[in-house]
């Protein structure tokens, strides 16, 4: 199996650039890994394929202003791209053209000081004087939406491409599987019996990076920053040991869970602990066992994308590939701002 097998045609007016109306209006592929039979659905609909003693695990990551653009001294404008938190204070961009250590950049009357550049078009800065890096962004910058969308940012994204539940800020993206969950859905979801518990995760660029090798073992792949509470591992470990299922809301939930799957069963039941956190570096292709995930909720992802392949691991990649073509076949909109899969 090649990176390659995970590539396929996705037209353009396939991809949908704008949110829906009405969140929560888009539509649901429902995918039986088993069988490979598949169901059309609506998203508002998801807890009728969900029953009581079920544990549904969100990501309440919040997407920040990551786009920001500054001035040299020499008058050359310089574009930055914040990248997504990890431990400590969110300071390193992306940036194009040449900067070196030392360099002072204008944005918004404020000065930026490059400190270190840390690789080839990414730094480390910082504000001179009063105010916070964080705050300069998040009042003067824009929301970084995917650049598939090829579009510069408009109103709607500033609420659209957030989920309604976001609350700890650090993602440059949006984990855009539960950008059409609503509070009608959570009702009826715990009307049904179903739990909800959340972890962060702080989605990073690289999520929309395609694979450039030919074979997995030659892609490294990037990391992000997780934090597991306390009173959602002591669910999941209740559910598990009931016999109730996980559903994760998400690849950033399932890389974040699958990484911590060992620390999490492995936790007395009566310990007082930290939140679980951790870098999740793991990649996740056709031939992983899932330790913790057994039913996962996702959108429809980019060819030769690692999500992709994540999906694939959980679903079959037969089964997947089988689910992608009805999907265009019938009209269902893809990528960020689209429909969704749940693989169950």
């Amino acid at each position: 199996m090649k990176v390659g097998d995970f590539d396929y045609e996705l037209p353009e007016e396939k991809i949908a650039k704008y949110p829906p109306l009405e969140r929560g209006s888009t539509r649901l592929l429902v995918l039986d890994s088993k069988s490979g039979a598949i169901q059309h659905a609506k998203y508002a609909g998801l807890e009728s394929f969900l029953r009581e003693g079920d544990l549904l695990v969100l990501n309440n990551t919040r997407v920040v202003r990551a786009r920001l653009f500054a001035s040299k001294q020499t008058g050359g404008r310089v574009e930055l791209m914040l990248l997504e938190k990890h431990e400590g204070e969110q300071c390193l961009v992306l940036y194009r053209g040449k900067l070196k250590k030392g360099d002072t950049l204008i944005a918004h009357n404020h000065e930026l000081l490059i400190t270190d550049i840390i690789d080839f078009g990414i730094a480390r800065i910082s504000v001179r004087g009063t105010g916070s890096l964080s705050d300069l962004f998040e009042q003067f910058g824009e929301v970084p939406i995917p650049p598939y969308l090829k579009r510069d940012a408009e109103e709607v994204d500033l609420h659209r491409y957030q989920t309604v539940f976001a609350e700890f800020p650090g993602s440059v993206a949006a984990p855009t599987a539960s950008l059409n969950m609503t509070q009608e859905l959570f009702n009826k979801l715990r009307q049904k019996g179903v739990d909800v518990a959340a972890l962060v995760l702080h989605v990073g660029l690289g999520t929309f990076l395609p694979i450039r090798v030919v074979s997995f073992e030659e892609h490294v792949m990037h990391r992000e920053f997780y934090s597991i509470p306390q009173h959602t591992v002591e669910k999941i470990r209740r559910t598990k040991t009931a016999g109730g299922r996980i559903i994760a809301v998400g690849t950033t939930v399932t890389r974040a869970l699958e990484h911590a799957s060992d620390r999490i069963m492995s936790i007395s039941g009566s310990a007082e602990f930290e939140p679980l956190s951790g870098e999740a570096d793991i990649f996740i292709y056709p031939g992983y066992h899932f330790r913790l995930i057994d039913l996962l909720l996702t959108n429809f992802h980019a060819p030769r994308s690692t999500v992709l392949m994540l999906t694939a691991a959980l679903a079959g990649q037969g089964n997947l590939r089988n689910a992608y073509i009805e999907a265009l076949d019938n009209g269902y909109n893809f990528l960020s701002y689209g429909d969704s899969m749940l693989i169950t």
